[in-house]
């Protein structure tokens, strides 16, 4: 453009678009302008001239730095194009209302408080309103020809009255202080937009934006590319700058902004080579491998928190129904979400816990139901359904490595089953955690010589009634001697222990063993004779001055003995224990057996009572009739001996 007007540079392409590139620059150094009574502008007049085939013409007036108080009327000059107000006073926009072909008005560096006075002016394509003290727009709905709007160094605190400029190409509003983007749909000829210097912490809508390429935000408030998510979706956009910003000064700015918009070609006005393009694509493949991964274990931990809840709610359902009705008769309502042990609260607290345990746990199994993980060397089987994952294929090495199997949410009775299993599956465990298992009777801890080892027990008091009697401790101690426990509920396992649990089982097993059957004594103990007779055999049991240490290690090569063998929780068929409400219908049916048949034999009795006289008469009578031809009934026994022989 090669007329005399003071536009910032990035305004030049837009400008010489419309004005064209046919104007130069004269100046009038003659007499006052006749056309413009009363008012002398002096030798200082400059103006553009067209210059083509028609008669010359005043087409441009430029007024810099004249200190003008208000705008001059130009009534005579209808046919004004360019009007340049740079540098005065000028208060407000007066006088120009009858300038209907002006299409170029640059009041730039002035004192105009709003923009009334230019709703009139519907041949204005450019429009220069910058460093002033506006705090609204306005005033431009009749404006539809607009392409150029500049009111950058105002005190704009919000974007408003601008979605009906379809022609819109250049919209700056740089150095105000406005905070949210918005209102923006309908520019659709946008192309360039100036947002620095203001107040903004995120940008919305510009995707909305058919043909934005140019987008400046530098120095505002823009900490995080969240901010600027919706540039993501913005095509056209090739240029950026967003130096200034809290989010400019991280080390991976430029990547992680080109990860975000793809078709960038300057960035903070440094072109985008193609290594810097390369390493983003590979930065966004790894970052879209993380979110997948992050989803896929978010997922996976909701399923995990949903299947402990109801594992919990289902655990409360059967305790409940199990439970004996209150004394009075009355009817208790109980269930998962109202049940003081399993409150909602505990239950997510329990899930969290679960959750929180590790990030490399293994899901074995999982339902809506059920829940089995492997986390290092702890496996967690929580809910009925869990026990199916001891039936997976395990290889040697992933099974050498688990030390603890922890049990929630599972009767115990379901659990006794499954114990010659993990005694196979699992040969260094030395840790069993027993949570919620209805552990209630000191005969069910019997079931736990099943294993191989355990070095640790831990049976929690809360849904394990047997944890509140009082021998329960000195029973399992006096029961699994020959495992050598080490620590009972975290507490170590010492000598004293070991001696007053004899004390109190002792005398009690050895009256088992003196009452119980031979033949049944040889059943319960074939593999513990076995061990005996091999230990007895290597002569481990005949060194004298053995250590504590010895005298526990040979307890745990010689096995179980004769009296703590026969406490035993015993099985059926290897399907579990019978069940309490099974036990206690066929106890009924077996006193009913017993009492029928008891009252048939006394009835019997009864009968033979009264019959009996007649009945040693009829006898006595027929011994005297057989005998008394003695030869024929001495012939007629003969007879019957031959043949019964």
């Amino acid at each position: 453009c090669t007329f005399c007007v003071v536009l910032h540079t990035s305004f030049l392409p837009a400008v010489s678009q419309v004005i064209g590139k046919r104007w130069t620059r004269v100046r009038y150094t003659g007499s006052p302008v006749p056309c413009c009574p009363g008012r002398l502008w002096g030798p200082a007049l400059s103006g553009l001239i067209w210059t083509g085939n028609v008669v010359a013409s005043f087409l441009g007036i430029i007024l810099r730095t004249r200190c003008l108080d208000a705008c001059p009327q130009l009534g005579c000059m209808d046919g004004l194009r360019l009007l340049n107000l740079q540098h005065n006073r000028i208060p407000r926009v007066l006088h120009l209302s009858q300038l209907q072909r002006l299409v170029f008005l640059d009041l730039y560096h002035n004192q105009l408080c709003d923009m009334a006075g230019l709703e009139g002016l519907l041949s204005l394509r450019v429009l220069m309103l910058g460093q002033n003290r506006i705090r609204k727009l306005s005033c431009l709905e009749n404006l539809s020809k607009l392409e150029v709007l500049d009111l950058h160094a105002n005190q704009l605190t919000r974007i408003t009255n601008v979605s009906h400029l379809g022609r819109l190409r250049l919209l700056n509003l740089a150095g105000n202080d406005i905070s949210r983007v918005e209102n923006l749909q309908g520019l659709d000829s946008l192309t360039e937009l100036n947002l620095q210097r203001n107040c903004i912490s995120s940008v919305t809508e510009l995707e909305t934006l058919p043909c934005l390429q140019r987008l400046f935000l530098s120095w505002n408030n823009i900490s995080s590319l969240a901010g600027i998510a919706c540039l993501g979706d913005s095509c056209p956009l090739s240029e950026l700058t967003l130096d200034g910003n809290p989010v400019a000064l991280e080390t991976w700015y430029r990547q992680a902004v080109l990860r975000c918009v793809l078709h960038l070609k300057q960035l903070d006005m440094k072109r985008i080579t193609d290594e810097e393009r390369r390493m983003a694509a590979v930065q966004a493949r790894r970052e879209d491998e993380k979110k997948k991964e992050t989803h896929k274990q978010a997922v996976h931990k909701e399923k995990r928190r949903l299947a402990i809840r109801n594992a919990a709610q289902q655990w409360e359902g059967v305790r409940a129904s199990l439970e004996p009705p209150p004394p009075n008769g009355a009817k208790e309502e109980v269930s998962p979400e109202n049940s003081p042990a399993h409150s909602p609260a505990q239950t997510n607290g329990i899930a969290q816990e679960l959750l929180e345990a590790g990030s490399a746990v293994q899901i074995l199994s999982l339902s809506e139901q059920h829940l089995a993980e492997l986390d290092g060397d702890t496996l967690r089987l929580v809910g009925p359904g869990a026990l199916e994952a001891l039936e997976r294929g395990w290889g040697a090495q992933t099974a050498g490595a688990v030390c603890t199997i922890t049990f929630r949410y599972v009767q115990f009775d379901a659990i006794v089953p499954t114990l010659p299993r993990i005694r196979v599956k699992f040969p260094n465990l030395t840790h069993l955690v027993f949570m919620e298992t209805n552990l209630s009777r000191l005969v069910q801890l019997a079931a736990l010589a099943q294993l191989r080892r355990v070095e640790q027990l831990t049976i929690h008091p809360e849904g394990n009634p047997v944890a509140a009697l009082a021998l329960w401790r000195p029973f399992l101690i006096y029961r699994l001697h020959h495992f050598n426990l080490q620590r009972l509920n975290g507490l170590e396992v010492t000598m004293n222990d070991v001696i007053a649990a004899e004390r109190v089982f002792g005398t009690l097993g050895l009256v088992a063993a003196t009452e119980t059957p031979r033949c049944r004594l040889l059943l319960l103990l074939e593999e513990s004779r076995k061990r005996q007779l091999q230990f007895h055999l290597e002569g481990r049991g005949r060194r004298p001055g053995q250590s504590p240490e010895e005298l526990r290690e040979n307890g745990k090569l010689l096995g179980e003995g004769l009296s703590r063998a026969l406490f035993n929780y015993p099985c059926r068929d290897g399907e579990g224990a019978v069940e309490p409400s099974e036990r206690a219908a066929n106890t009924q049916q077996y006193l009913q057996e017993l009492v029928q048949r008891a009252s048939d034999t006394h009835l019997k009795g009864e009968a033979l009572h009264k019959l009996w006289p007649s009945l040693f008469v009829e006898m006595v009578r027929d011994c005297v009739l057989d005998m008394r031809d003695r030869p024929s009934y001495r012939q007629a026994c003969l007879l019957r001996l031959s043949h019964s022989k």
